[in-house]
């Protein structure tokens, strides 16, 4: 017999509402997933792009407006989706990995009667980002995050999206750099026009290189520049590379990782304007003290970081237990 929820409904008939907004937000709680506590199917909340619709192409999607980094306007135009959504579906729980869209769907969850959770993202150190401070306000708000350096009474460590990974040595092959993958992100609507100068002064003739730019002004830049990539395409890619250089993002680390390649990670700036902070550094830092990445900024890299991260290979081991949420 099929087991039940409460009020005897089957919980193939309820859903568990998974919230993120795209970008890297949307790539944890996917490589998340299987290690939630999901009741009945999962039903995937986030913004359309070329990454959701290649993630979650046999998924059940709810497409709602984006929601821009502190766009207090896009957030209230979200909300009226998310009472709709939430009160049309039987629903379990709802799961959110952030960013701002977690503030349209957790509240009204909570207002609703329905279990809410949310996970800070795995680039937050040393305490929780601005969407977390908010939910903190929030009462019944379940508050988790990834790193048990600050895990306190109310956050609490549930495990990490990069558990599991380890990087060695590759001796088994002999190091160059013919293919590489840059990737600027996806976050409108900053650029990192810095990085892709420097690499054009550094990159060795003749390499085949993958330029994702995002949402980067490249005019007058001799490259040819790929605003929005497939996920399968850019992972196929990634997988082939030599080298991959990234902005220290979580969604590309992770894809580079999961492809067995250490990441040259590029903090963005916000003294440059090219986020809307300076957590990247702290993405950044973590992996590196993980070994999980190599790091530099845009005036300091060489060709020697390029040759060092191709020669790297990372694995990652099967034995993962689940998120204790």
């Amino acid at each position: 017999m099929a087991p039940t929820a409460t009020g005897g409904r089957k919980l193939d008939d309820m859903a568990t509402v998974l919230v993120a907004s795209t970008g890297g937000h949307l790539h944890q709680l996917w490589k998340l997933v299987d290690r939630l506590p999901i009741e009945g199917r999962p039903v995937w909340v986030t913004f359309d792009s070329e990454q959701s619709r290649s993630v979650l192409a046999d998924e059940d999607v709810r497409f709602v407006p984006y929601v821009e980094p502190r766009g207090y306007r896009s957030l209230a135009r979200c909300v009226p989706r998310a009472v709709t959504l939430l009160r049309g579906e039987e629903v379990s729980s709802v799961i959110s990995t952030g960013s701002g869209v977690a503030l349209a769907f957790l509240p009204v969850a909570v207002a609703l009667g329905i279990p809410a959770h949310y996970i800070e993202s795995a680039t937050r150190l040393d305490g929780p980002s601005f969407t977390g401070r908010w939910l903190q306000r929030v009462p019944r708000v379940h508050l988790h995050n990834q790193w048990e350096r600050w895990a306190d009474d109310r956050w609490h460590y549930a495990g990490s999206v990069f558990d599991g990974y380890r990087s060695v040595a590759a001796g088994d092959r002999e190091t160059e750099v013919a293919r590489i993958v840059v990737s600027c992100g996806t976050v409108r609507p900053y650029g990192f026009r810095r990085l892709l100068e420097r690499l054009i002064e550094i990159i060795p003739p003749g390499a085949e290189v993958l330029w994702q730019t995002g949402a980067t002004d490249t005019a007058g830049l001799a490259i040819e520049a790929r605003p929005d990539m497939a996920e399968a395409e850019l992972r196929a890619a990634i997988g082939d590379a030599d080298v991959v250089i990234a902005h220290a993002g979580t969604g590309i680390s992770l894809t580079a990782l999961e492809e067995g390649k250490l990441p040259l990670l590029v903090p963005r700036e916000h003294a440059h304007d090219e986020h809307i902070d300076d957590h990247q550094f702290q993405t950044a830092e973590a992996l590196s003290g993980l070994g999980l990445a190599h790091v530099r900024r845009v005036d300091d890299l060489a060709i020697d970081d390029l040759l060092h991260v191709a020669g790297r290979r990372v694995s990652r081991s099967d034995d993962i237990p689940p998120m204790r949420l």
